[in-house]
């Protein structure tokens, strides 16, 4: 069995744990600006662009706050966090190690922006990721295909021979539609089945050659 063409990483929830940061700092913000909000809202986000994400608070929240204001806000709220203590996932910079020892490339594919994610990918070997898609990199977010076909493009690769990695229904929906065969490790949300669409629930103690046999039985 061949390893996939290359492995394409969801980030939050899948790589690292970092949805209760979000969480906290969305309850920061209605304590903050006088708005409501409660875990059913926070779980409805999850997987979401960011933009899309802050036309939801403003709504849901009640807050007088543009979706860019709100966004800059959560993002200066999680990456304060994520600068005290990354969250890091059980078995995934293991997986990653051992995918660089097979030479399998390997992307990140997050709707977070980068000034969010760069604090992160200190902590990890230098080129751990051949490319990194972040949700300002792109014109259409999760669930739509745009962030897993960018990704594969920059790789050179067709992302039917990928193997995507999420957490999320809203990013296994991108990666399916984007041809990738979806390994689903459920986190804070479930997921539901799918044709392209194979579960685990956990990446710990997973191997190139696991990847391997997920993608051919696909």
């Amino acid at each position: 069995m061949r390893p996939p063409a290359a492995v394409l990483w969801d980030m939050d929830g899948t790589l690292v744990d970092t949805e209760p940061y979000w969480i906290e700092t969305e309850y920061a913000m209605a304590a903050k600006y006088g708005g409501t909000w409660s875990e059913e809202h926070a779980l409805n986000l999850v997987g979401n662009a960011l933009l899309e994400s802050g036309v939801y608070i403003r709504e849901h929240m009640g807050i007088d706050r543009t979706p860019e204001q709100i966004v800059d806000e959560l993002l200066d709220g999680v990456v304060e966090r994520v600068r005290r203590e990354v969250p890091w996932r059980p078995g995934g910079r293991e997986l990653l190690a051992d995918l660089r020892a097979h030479d399998v490339p390997c992307a990140l594919v997050t709707m977070s922006w980068m000034r969010f994610v760069e604090p992160i990918l200190e902590h990890l070997p230098e080129g751990t990721f051949d490319t990194v898609v972040t949700g300002d990199r792109v014109e259409f977010g999760k669930p739509h295909p745009e962030p897993y076909l960018k990704a594969a493009a920059d790789l050179g690769v067709e992302a039917g021979d990928c193997l995507a990695i999420e957490d999320s229904n809203t990013g296994a929906k991108s990666a399916e539609a984007a041809g990738c065969v979806v390994l689903c490790v459920p986190n804070h949300v479930p997921i539901l089945d799918g044709r392209r669409r194979v579960f685990a629930g956990t990446l710990a103690g997973l191997t190139t050659a696991d990847l391997a046999g997920f993608v051919s039985g696909r």
